[in-house]
């Protein structure tokens, strides 16, 4: 069954739409249940998406507390962190792997919970899977036990990562204890340019804002380069709104919107669309809408980015040379300094041609099958560097599928990339896809932190797919318009 939209409830009935009003206050009306003592808001979650790595222990909470799932209806499990993605075959080779998958499908017989798993091709990226199969739907609150839930943003919900013992609070409950953000508008004016992409805007913004630039704020974006994307771009910006520092982030809903969900298997059908549209349309930011800060950003100012850091602020475009300590404010010297001895990159050098030892295309950030397009358009145009091994990883078993019809794997495989199976991959290497020693690895994923990708010594730059691509084929960091 289906999570009902939020105007079909009685909260969303109640709420009231104001020409002032952000789309975040309408939808933190609607589900507000009350104001607690603290200024804290009892905020009612719509829809709850859980997997196999944050919700042992909130299950196991549940039961020591003699709890059962307040509405199992609202919540939705898969498998992703840790499923292997050269093979799915059960049980596991890595035993920890089976254990947290067998406990997954035990919480989920024991409370009824619909669970999407790879036997029956449905399983996928927790952030992949629910907007493709229409769970993910404006005015919404979503959370899950996950940093990058924000990625649901992009259709107009409030969205939000969550810890274990608040995934426990919202099983048990339905609801969450949290504080209002205040909401910071970001306008990419203008237009993209050939070559740039969704992953360069956010790398951008947070270059500019910083990592911490968010904090106790949601972002808005918007602007005709915001609104010329497609969704999966837009999920692709408001998946790293966590990264700097930001609650949640999102887009109002708009037509590509709702003609993204008509027709998608869990969204509303019929009349019951219509309605929910009407609704949908009601909620987006008002004219008069007041926020607490506005960002302007000239798109076409914006180059393909590459991060060179430990952290998704450290970036620049690809045509830049990394900063020098000297020219940086004293309050990021210490964690330029750092990041240069860690990343071994000189100061002053152009991160143009540095040399990369693995490819990655995938992840919730970029693995969904617009992303996987694009990466084939380089791909088709050479063969991966002597040395490098490149994989691409699709975000769930539909997108596969989706790119099996068009001939995309047959594309990477023959210009030398492994095509491997849906999963988290190596985003978080929580599985056998790893880096190894202080392999420099060219990927499309979310973070850059130290030993983010499996080896305590090894090393992440961020980018856009298609600019992975062109750094497998070149075996170093490149400008993928010279591709193009």
């Amino acid at each position: 069954m289906s999570p009902l939209p939020p105007h079909e409830t009685a909260a969303g009935a109640a709420a009231k739409t104001r020409l002032d009003a952000t789309l975040l206050d309408a939808v933190w009306d609607a589900h507000t249940v009350r104001e607690l003592p603290n200024g804290d808001t009892q905020l009612y979650i719509g829809l709850h998406l859980i997997h196999e790595v944050t919700s042992p222990q909130a299950f196991a909470m549940l039961r020591d507390m003699g709890l059962r799932v307040r509405h199992p209806e609202r919540t939705f499990a898969t498998v992703d962190h840790i499923i292997p993605t050269e093979s799915q075959r059960r049980p596991f080779a890595d035993e920890l792997a089976e254990a947290m998958m067998k406990e997954l499908e035990r919480n989920c017989r024991e409370h009824d919970i619909r669970f999407f798993d790879p036997a029956h091709g449905e399983q996928g990226i927790v952030h992949v899977i629910a907007p493709e199969l229409g769970l993910t739907q404006p005015g919404m609150t979503i959370a899950c036990g996950d940093s990058h839930t924000s990625t649901h943003g992009a259709f107009g919900a409030v969205a939000f990562g969550i810890g274990t013992s608040q995934v426990r609070d919202v099983l048990a409950t339905q609801c969450l204890s949290l504080a209002r953000p205040k909401v910071r508008r970001i306008e990419i004016g203008g237009a993209l340019s050939p070559g740039v992409y969704a992953k360069d805007v956010i790398l951008h913004i947070i270059q500019r804002l910083g990592v911490k630039g968010g904090i106790g704020f949601a972002y808005e974006y918007a602007g005709p380069a915001i609104e010329a994307m497609s969704l999966e771009e837009r999920m692709t910006v408001c998946n790293m709104s966590i990264e700097g520092g930001a609650r949640c982030g999102y887009v109002n809903p708009d037509e590509a919107t709702f003609a993204y969900l008509r027709g998608r298997e869990r969204a509303p059908q019929g009349a019951a669309l219509e309605r929910a549209v009407t609704w949908w349309r009601s909620i987006a930011s008002g004219p008069k809408a007041r926020y607490a800060d506005r960002v302007s950003i000239d798109g076409a100012t914006i180059s393909p980015t590459v991060t060179f850091g430990i952290h998704p602020g450290q970036s620049l475009g690809v045509g830049a040379r990394i900063p020098r300590p000297e020219d940086v404010p004293d309050d990021e010297r210490a964690s330029l300094e750092e990041a240069l001895a860690y990343m071994d990159l000189r100061a002053g050098a152009p991160i143009e041609g540095t040399p990369i030892d693995v490819a990655f295309i995938g992840s919730c950030t970029n693995g969904r099958l617009s992303d996987l397009r694009e990466a084939a358009r380089i791909a088709a145009k050479g063969h991966v560097a002597h040395g490098v091994k490149a994989l691409v990883v699709p975000g769930s078993q539909a997108v596969a599928r989706a790119a099996q019809a068009e001939g995309l794997p047959e594309i990477f495989r023959a210009a030398g990339f492994e095509w491997r199976e849906a999963g988290c991959s190596m985003c978080l290497a929580m599985n056998p896809d790893r880096l190894t020693g202080r392999q420099m690895c060219a990927s499309s994923s979310n973070r850059n932190f130290k030993g983010r990708q499996g080896s305590p010594a090894g090393r992440t730059l961020l980018m856009s797919p298609v600019m992975v691509a062109a750094a497998a084929l070149e075996g170093r960091v490149t400008d993928a318009r010279e591709l193009l």
